[in-house]
Protein backbone atom coordinates (compact mmCIF):
# COMPACT_ATOMS: atom_id res chain seq x y z
CA UNK A 1 0.00 0.00 0.00
CA UNK A 2 2.67 2.32 1.03
CA UNK A 3 4.61 1.84 -2.52
CA UNK A 4 1.45 2.25 -4.23
CA UNK A 5 0.42 5.96 -3.04
CA UNK A 6 3.94 6.77 -3.27
CA UNK A 7 4.45 5.81 -6.85
CA UNK A 8 0.91 7.22 -7.25
CA UNK A 9 2.36 10.55 -6.25
CA UNK A 10 5.40 10.67 -8.42
CA UNK A 11 3.18 10.71 -11.38
CA UNK A 12 0.65 13.64 -12.99
CA UNK A 13 -2.82 12.59 -11.66
CA UNK A 14 -4.28 13.35 -14.81
CA UNK A 15 -4.48 9.82 -16.91
CA UNK A 16 -4.34 11.93 -20.44
CA UNK A 17 -1.10 13.66 -19.74
CA UNK A 18 0.18 11.68 -17.43
CA UNK A 19 4.19 12.29 -16.76
CA UNK A 20 7.02 10.50 -15.00
CA UNK A 21 8.28 12.69 -12.70
CA UNK A 22 11.18 11.11 -10.98
CA UNK A 23 11.40 7.81 -12.33
CA UNK A 24 12.46 5.01 -9.32
CA UNK A 25 16.01 3.21 -10.37
CA UNK A 26 15.58 0.93 -7.18
CA UNK A 27 13.54 -0.02 -4.30
CA UNK A 28 15.03 -2.02 -0.96
CA UNK A 29 12.29 -3.28 1.22
CA UNK A 30 9.85 -0.02 1.80
CA UNK A 31 12.50 2.33 0.56
CA UNK A 32 12.65 3.67 -2.73
CA UNK A 33 16.22 5.28 -4.73
CA UNK A 34 15.15 7.86 -7.59
CA UNK A 35 16.80 9.15 -10.11
CA UNK A 36 16.86 12.45 -8.10
CA UNK A 37 18.37 10.47 -5.36
CA UNK A 38 20.73 9.59 -7.67
CA UNK A 39 21.50 13.42 -8.97
CA UNK A 40 21.49 14.76 -5.04
CA UNK A 41 24.27 12.17 -4.21
CA UNK A 42 26.19 12.75 -6.95
CA UNK A 43 26.24 16.85 -6.36
CA UNK A 44 26.96 16.35 -2.93
CA UNK A 45 29.76 14.04 -3.74
CA UNK A 46 30.87 16.30 -6.43
CA UNK A 47 30.95 19.56 -3.62
CA UNK A 48 32.53 17.88 -0.69
CA UNK A 49 28.49 17.87 0.88
CA UNK A 50 27.75 15.92 3.67
CA UNK A 51 28.75 12.18 3.50
CA UNK A 52 28.14 9.62 5.21
CA UNK A 53 31.86 7.97 6.10
CA UNK A 54 30.43 4.90 7.40
CA UNK A 55 30.11 3.71 3.46
CA UNK A 56 32.05 5.97 1.39
CA UNK A 57 35.42 4.83 2.91
CA UNK A 58 34.87 1.60 1.42
CA UNK A 59 34.41 2.68 -2.38
CA UNK A 60 36.48 4.88 -4.93
CA UNK A 61 34.26 8.14 -4.93
CA UNK A 62 35.93 9.31 -8.52
CA UNK A 63 33.81 5.63 -9.30
CA UNK A 64 30.68 6.33 -8.17
CA UNK A 65 31.10 9.76 -10.16
CA UNK A 66 31.78 7.75 -13.26
CA UNK A 67 29.82 4.34 -12.78
CA UNK A 68 26.47 4.62 -12.91
CA UNK A 69 26.26 0.95 -11.85
CA UNK A 70 28.49 0.97 -8.58
CA UNK A 71 26.61 4.47 -7.49
CA UNK A 72 23.17 2.49 -7.54
CA UNK A 73 24.85 -0.42 -5.60
CA UNK A 74 26.04 2.43 -3.06
CA UNK A 75 22.73 3.70 -2.85
CA UNK A 76 20.95 0.34 -2.47
CA UNK A 77 23.72 -0.44 0.60
CA UNK A 78 22.72 2.37 2.53
CA UNK A 79 19.26 1.64 2.45
CA UNK A 80 19.78 -1.75 3.42
CA UNK A 81 21.85 -0.33 6.63
CA UNK A 82 18.60 1.85 6.72
CA UNK A 83 16.41 -1.25 7.00
CA UNK A 84 18.81 -3.28 9.47
CA UNK A 85 18.50 0.10 11.78
CA UNK A 86 15.05 -0.21 12.02
CA UNK A 87 14.84 -4.24 12.34
CA UNK A 88 17.55 -3.89 14.70
CA UNK A 89 15.51 -1.14 17.14
CA UNK A 90 18.72 1.22 16.98
CA UNK A 91 17.07 4.36 15.50
CA UNK A 92 18.14 7.34 18.14
CA UNK A 93 16.04 10.02 19.51
CA UNK A 94 15.75 14.19 18.80
CA UNK A 95 17.68 14.69 22.47
CA UNK A 96 20.65 12.24 21.17
CA UNK A 97 21.05 14.06 17.60
CA UNK A 98 21.13 17.51 19.85
CA UNK A 99 23.60 16.07 22.15
CA UNK A 100 25.73 15.28 19.16
CA UNK A 101 25.56 18.79 17.67
CA UNK A 102 26.46 20.64 20.70
CA UNK A 103 29.12 18.37 20.76
CA UNK A 104 30.38 19.21 17.53
CA UNK A 105 29.94 22.99 18.13
CA UNK A 106 31.96 23.13 21.14
CA UNK A 107 34.71 20.59 19.81
CA UNK A 108 35.06 23.62 16.97
CA UNK A 109 34.39 26.41 19.40
CA UNK A 110 31.44 27.70 17.42
CA UNK A 111 28.33 28.60 18.66
CA UNK A 112 24.69 28.05 16.83
CA UNK A 113 24.33 30.90 15.23
CA UNK A 114 27.69 30.68 13.59
CA UNK A 115 26.72 26.65 12.56
CA UNK A 116 23.60 27.90 10.71
CA UNK A 117 26.13 30.44 8.99
CA UNK A 118 28.48 27.67 8.19
CA UNK A 119 25.66 25.54 6.62
CA UNK A 120 23.83 28.15 4.41
CA UNK A 121 26.83 28.78 2.79
CA UNK A 122 26.90 25.55 1.67
CA UNK A 123 23.31 25.61 1.01
CA UNK A 124 22.13 23.19 3.65
CA UNK A 125 19.59 24.12 5.73
CA UNK A 126 19.48 22.62 9.98
CA UNK A 127 17.29 20.17 9.32
CA UNK A 128 18.88 18.61 6.73
CA UNK A 129 21.85 18.68 9.16
CA UNK A 130 19.95 17.45 11.95
CA UNK A 131 18.92 14.33 9.53
CA UNK A 132 22.29 13.82 8.42
CA UNK A 133 23.49 13.58 11.97
CA UNK A 134 20.70 11.14 13.12
CA UNK A 135 21.58 8.67 10.40
CA UNK A 136 25.01 8.82 11.00
CA UNK A 137 24.83 8.21 14.27
CA UNK A 138 22.31 5.10 13.64
CA UNK A 139 24.57 3.76 10.84
CA UNK A 140 27.39 3.44 13.22
CA UNK A 141 25.99 2.39 16.01
CA UNK A 142 24.74 -0.47 13.49
CA UNK A 143 28.00 -1.47 12.48
CA UNK A 144 29.52 -0.99 15.86
CA UNK A 145 27.20 -3.33 17.10
CA UNK A 146 27.39 -6.18 14.38
CA UNK A 147 30.95 -5.65 12.81
CA UNK A 148 33.66 -3.78 14.89
CA UNK A 149 32.61 -5.36 18.18
CA UNK A 150 33.43 -8.30 16.89
CA UNK A 151 36.94 -8.18 15.81
CA UNK A 152 39.77 -8.74 17.75
CA UNK A 153 43.46 -8.55 17.23
CA UNK A 154 45.74 -10.73 19.18
CA UNK A 155 49.42 -10.31 20.54
CA UNK A 156 49.76 -12.61 17.78
CA UNK A 157 48.34 -10.99 15.04
CA UNK A 158 50.65 -8.22 15.62
CA UNK A 159 53.67 -9.54 16.27
CA UNK A 160 52.83 -11.94 12.75
CA UNK A 161 52.54 -8.66 11.04
CA UNK A 162 55.52 -7.18 12.84
CA UNK A 163 57.62 -10.34 11.32
CA UNK A 164 56.43 -10.36 7.99
CA UNK A 165 57.09 -6.83 7.66
CA UNK A 166 60.29 -6.12 9.47
CA UNK A 167 61.73 -9.94 9.14
CA UNK A 168 62.16 -11.87 12.59
CA UNK A 169 64.40 -10.44 15.46
CA UNK A 170 66.01 -12.20 18.25
CA UNK A 171 64.38 -9.95 20.30
CA UNK A 172 61.27 -11.44 20.24
CA UNK A 173 60.95 -14.87 21.95
CA UNK A 174 57.76 -16.88 23.56
CA UNK A 175 57.45 -18.51 26.51
CA UNK A 176 55.80 -22.27 26.39
CA UNK A 177 54.27 -23.91 29.86
CA UNK A 178 54.53 -27.73 28.41
CA UNK A 179 53.53 -30.68 29.54
CA UNK A 180 54.11 -33.78 28.22
CA UNK A 181 53.59 -37.45 28.00
CA UNK A 182 56.75 -39.55 27.67
CA UNK A 183 57.07 -43.85 27.17
CA UNK A 184 61.19 -44.48 27.71
CA UNK A 185 62.56 -46.34 25.04
CA UNK A 186 64.13 -49.48 26.53
CA UNK A 187 66.59 -50.85 24.70
CA UNK A 188 64.87 -53.96 22.29
CA UNK A 189 62.21 -52.21 23.12
CA UNK A 190 61.74 -49.56 20.74
CA UNK A 191 58.96 -50.75 19.00
CA UNK A 192 56.77 -51.47 22.23
CA UNK A 193 57.42 -47.92 23.48
CA UNK A 194 56.89 -46.29 19.89
CA UNK A 195 53.09 -48.34 20.07
CA UNK A 196 52.18 -47.39 23.65
CA UNK A 197 52.74 -43.64 22.51
CA UNK A 198 50.70 -44.22 19.30
CA UNK A 199 48.02 -45.38 22.09
CA UNK A 200 48.21 -42.60 23.91
CA UNK A 201 48.35 -39.86 20.92
CA UNK A 202 44.94 -41.76 19.11
CA UNK A 203 43.19 -41.40 22.86
CA UNK A 204 43.91 -37.90 22.57
CA UNK A 205 42.74 -37.40 18.98
CA UNK A 206 39.48 -38.92 20.71
CA UNK A 207 39.44 -36.39 23.08
CA UNK A 208 40.27 -37.75 26.41
CA UNK A 209 42.09 -35.71 28.78
CA UNK A 210 45.54 -35.03 28.30
CA UNK A 211 45.95 -34.85 32.09
CA UNK A 212 44.10 -38.44 32.55
CA UNK A 213 46.25 -39.50 29.89
CA UNK A 214 49.35 -38.68 31.36
CA UNK A 215 48.60 -40.25 34.66
CA UNK A 216 47.95 -43.82 32.78
CA UNK A 217 51.01 -43.89 30.24
CA UNK A 218 53.38 -40.89 31.14
CA UNK A 219 57.16 -43.01 32.42
CA UNK A 220 58.18 -39.98 33.24
CA UNK A 221 60.55 -40.59 36.59
CA UNK A 222 59.86 -36.78 37.63
CA UNK A 223 56.42 -37.04 36.61
CA UNK A 224 54.46 -34.15 38.23
CA UNK A 225 50.40 -33.95 37.89
CA UNK A 226 48.89 -33.05 34.61
CA UNK A 227 52.81 -34.04 32.92
CA UNK A 228 53.68 -30.69 33.79
CA UNK A 229 57.26 -30.33 32.63
CA UNK A 230 57.81 -26.25 33.08
CA UNK A 231 58.14 -23.08 32.03
CA UNK A 232 60.31 -22.37 29.43
CA UNK A 233 61.63 -19.50 26.83
CA UNK A 234 62.30 -19.39 23.63
CA UNK A 235 66.00 -20.79 23.04
CA UNK A 236 66.05 -22.50 26.81
CA UNK A 237 64.53 -25.63 25.55
CA UNK A 238 66.29 -28.77 23.78
CA UNK A 239 65.92 -28.35 20.16
CA UNK A 240 63.89 -31.54 19.74
CA UNK A 241 61.40 -30.33 21.97
CA UNK A 242 61.28 -26.69 21.08
CA UNK A 243 60.90 -27.69 17.16
CA UNK A 244 57.93 -29.81 18.78
CA UNK A 245 56.05 -27.04 21.11
CA UNK A 246 56.92 -24.08 18.84
CA UNK A 247 54.05 -24.48 15.93
CA UNK A 248 51.52 -24.97 18.76
CA UNK A 249 48.83 -22.84 20.46
CA UNK A 250 47.86 -22.79 23.72
CA UNK A 251 45.73 -25.99 24.21
CA UNK A 252 47.10 -27.52 21.67
CA UNK A 253 49.38 -31.36 21.54
CA UNK A 254 52.10 -32.54 19.45
CA UNK A 255 52.03 -35.62 17.40
CA UNK A 256 54.17 -38.50 18.58
CA UNK A 257 57.82 -37.30 18.68
CA UNK A 258 60.96 -39.43 18.72
CA UNK A 259 63.84 -37.82 21.50
CA UNK A 260 66.49 -38.62 23.43
CA UNK A 261 64.30 -39.92 26.06
CA UNK A 262 61.97 -42.06 24.19
CA UNK A 263 58.77 -41.40 22.67
CA UNK A 264 56.77 -38.09 23.80
CA UNK A 265 53.41 -36.53 23.01
CA UNK A 266 54.06 -32.44 24.07
CA UNK A 267 50.94 -30.16 24.88
CA UNK A 268 51.72 -26.45 25.19
CA UNK A 269 49.16 -25.10 28.25
CA UNK A 270 50.32 -21.32 27.61
CA UNK A 271 51.95 -19.41 25.23
CA UNK A 272 52.81 -16.05 25.78
CA UNK A 273 54.23 -13.25 23.68
CA UNK A 274 58.06 -11.84 24.89
CA UNK A 275 57.42 -8.52 22.36
CA UNK A 276 60.24 -6.92 20.65
CA UNK A 277 60.66 -3.34 21.84
CA UNK A 278 60.60 -1.92 18.30
CA UNK A 279 57.56 -4.06 17.97
CA UNK A 280 55.95 -2.54 21.18
CA UNK A 281 56.95 1.24 20.22
CA UNK A 282 54.70 0.50 16.73
CA UNK A 283 52.41 -1.85 18.65
CA UNK A 284 49.12 0.74 18.15
CA UNK A 285 50.18 1.50 14.12
CA UNK A 286 50.17 -1.82 13.66
CA UNK A 287 46.91 -2.77 15.91
CA UNK A 288 45.16 -0.11 13.89
CA UNK A 289 46.52 -1.35 10.53
CA UNK A 290 45.16 -5.12 11.31
CA UNK A 291 41.81 -3.80 12.69
CA UNK A 292 41.20 -1.43 9.40
CA UNK A 293 41.79 -4.02 7.20
CA UNK A 294 39.57 -6.76 9.07
CA UNK A 295 37.07 -4.43 8.99
CA UNK A 296 36.45 -4.20 5.37
CA UNK A 297 36.49 -7.74 5.01
CA UNK A 298 34.20 -8.10 7.34
CA UNK A 299 31.93 -4.93 7.02
CA UNK A 300 31.92 -6.24 2.97
CA UNK A 301 30.92 -9.77 3.90
CA UNK A 302 28.64 -8.48 6.41
CA UNK A 303 26.46 -6.22 4.03
CA UNK A 304 27.05 -8.61 1.41
CA UNK A 305 24.77 -10.87 3.88
CA UNK A 306 22.50 -8.36 4.87
CA UNK A 307 21.65 -7.66 1.00
CA UNK A 308 21.25 -10.77 -0.06
CA UNK A 309 18.21 -11.11 3.01
CA UNK A 310 16.56 -8.09 1.72
CA UNK A 311 14.07 -7.50 -0.85
CA UNK A 312 16.01 -5.60 -3.67
CA UNK A 313 13.82 -4.62 -7.14
CA UNK A 314 16.57 -2.49 -9.96
CA UNK A 315 14.68 -0.87 -12.75
CA UNK A 316 17.73 0.67 -14.25
CA UNK A 317 17.70 4.24 -15.52
CA UNK A 318 16.03 6.16 -17.84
Amino acid sequence: MFLSLLLSSLISPTPATAKIVDKIVAIVNDQIITESDADAFKKSLSSGGMMDDALISMVDPKKLMSDREALLNYLIDEKVLDSEVKKKNLEVTVERVEQEIRDIMKKRNVNRDQLKEVLQERGISMSQYQDYIKTSLERHALIDKEVSSKIRISDEDIASYFTAQKGSSKNQAYEYTVAHIVILAKKGKEDAAKNKANAAYERLKAGESFETIAEQYSEDPNFSKGGVLGTFTTGEMRGDIEGAVKRLQAGEFSPVVKTKNGYNIFKVLKRTLIADPKMEAQKGEIQAALFGDAFKKQFKAWLQERREEAFVKVNGWS
